[in-house]
């Protein structure tokens, strides 16, 4: 991976709203992550009912049908959550199957990490050989990385994010911590691969102006024939972002969970879905709250890649909408010092609370002979957590 920052000249884009893809077309939109799927599927879904009556089906039976997408890929989906099967992506097929000629689009950001040809030929050839055109959404990197920073921390990442941009941009080959990323956004690469499968012909790539918070839903409704503003943005706090201090709030837990040995289906139940989410649920940011910042060298890095990959592309003879220049960018906040990552008590009381209220779910157990006194603490600290996971499986 190379980390030249010089810049290339781009091939021209197009600008003009895209005419409508063939009637019976299956748009498959792969992501990658962070480039405003959730809003796209969010979107899609609020409005399946109303699309039909322009023949358009969104097949799925939930806003992301993340379980197909991990199952045909092979991955094994968020630390602790049960491991995605072939059952879920034959529901979909079996859902995609029965909107018949009406032109449907599937989207989940996981199709981004299969992992070879063969894994894109069958995805491909499951949705219909010769009907599939392929979706892919770009956004800078130097606006990606920061997002799926601290959703690796919600994952269980320990890392600090000074400490990962190193890995990921200075030290080859890159698969350390986290080998999905470069798959994900190495944006020239992911391109090639879905192009090679489906053909030049059959990929649009589409890159996101972050100005134009409607340009992405226009974009969509153009390519399926369906009416200017019928799809919106529909509020989703659940998928905003953490901010430093609740990132670094997380990355400490994270430090403990793993330090104590303790497993990951706890991770995933107390945490993820009870903290976390309560937390999101709960807590606004503030506008004076520090964002997580990214360090000047790694901003010229990713703009660097970005010029890089924009120029790849270009030559591929994919269909490109938007500017490509907008992947080399560097943002104009480069350089500033972050802020200090205080977190807000009130906030640190919504993440207690929300693993509280999954723990209390549960009813009480007879205490052991044993007290809690003669207990060594890091032992207490793991009998503890699996007694609650042993609890929550059993409702």
């Amino acid at each position: 991976m190379e980390t030249d920052c010089s810049r290339h000249h781009t091939t021209a884009a197009e600008t003009a709203a895209p005419a409508p893809l063939p009637s019976g077309t299956r748009l498959l939109h792969i992501g990658p992550h962070k480039t405003g799927t959730t809003s796209i599927q969010g979107a899609l879904f609020a409005v399946k009912d109303a699309i039909a009556e322009y023949g358009v089906a969104f097949p799925a039976h939930s806003r992301h049908p993340m379980e197909a997408a991990l199952a045909v890929c092979a991955r094994p989906g968020m630390m602790g959550a049960t491991r995605p099967t072939e059952g879920h992506w034959q529901r979909l097929l079996e859902a995609v199957r029965a909107t018949g000629k009406q032109t449907s689009v599937i989207s989940s950001e996981f199709f981004a990490d299969a992992p070879d040809d063969e894994t894109i030929a069958r995805i491909v050839d499951d949705l219909g050989q010769g009907r599939v055109h392929v979706l892919v959404t770009l956004r800078p990197l130097a606006k990606i990385m920061p997002s799926q920073w601290q959703q690796y921390v919600q994952n269980g990442l320990r890392m600090g994010y000074e400490d990962w941009l190193d890995h990921m941009l200075r030290k080859a080959p890159y698969e350390k911590p986290n080998p999905s990323f470069w798959r994900r956004h190495r944006h020239d690469r992911l391109v090639e691969r879905w192009a090679r499968v489906v053909g030049a012909e059959n990929v649009t790539v589409v890159v996101v102006d972050d100005r134009d918070r409607g340009g992405v839903m226009r974009t969509f409704a153009s390519l399926l024939g369906l009416p200017d503003g019928l799809l919106a943005e529909v509020p989703d706090t659940a998928n905003r972002s953490l901010t430093l201090a609740e990132t670094e709030m997380l990355r400490k837990l994270n430090m403990e969970f793993r330090g104590n040995g303790l497993p990951d289906e706890l991770y995933s139940k107390l945490v993820r879905g009870g903290a976390v989410m309560h937390m999101k649920n709960s807590c606004r940011p503030a506008p004076d709250d520090a964002r997580i910042t990214t360090p000047a060298w790694a901003l010229e890095a990713a703009a660097g890649i970005g010029a890089e990959m924009a120029e790849r592309i270009g030559t591929m003879g994919v269909r490109i909408l938007g500017d490509p220049a907008l992947l080399s960018a560097v943002p104009p906040s480069a350089g500033t010092e972050p802020a200090p990552a205080r977190i807000d008590p009130e906030v640190a009381a919504h993440a207690l609370y929300g693993a509280l209220a999954v723990a209390a779910e549960v009813p009480a157990r007879p205490a052991t002979a044993r007290t809690v006194h003669q207990t060594p603490s890091r032992e207490l600290v793991r009998v503890l957590g699996h007694r609650v996971l042993r609890r929550l499986k059993r409702t």
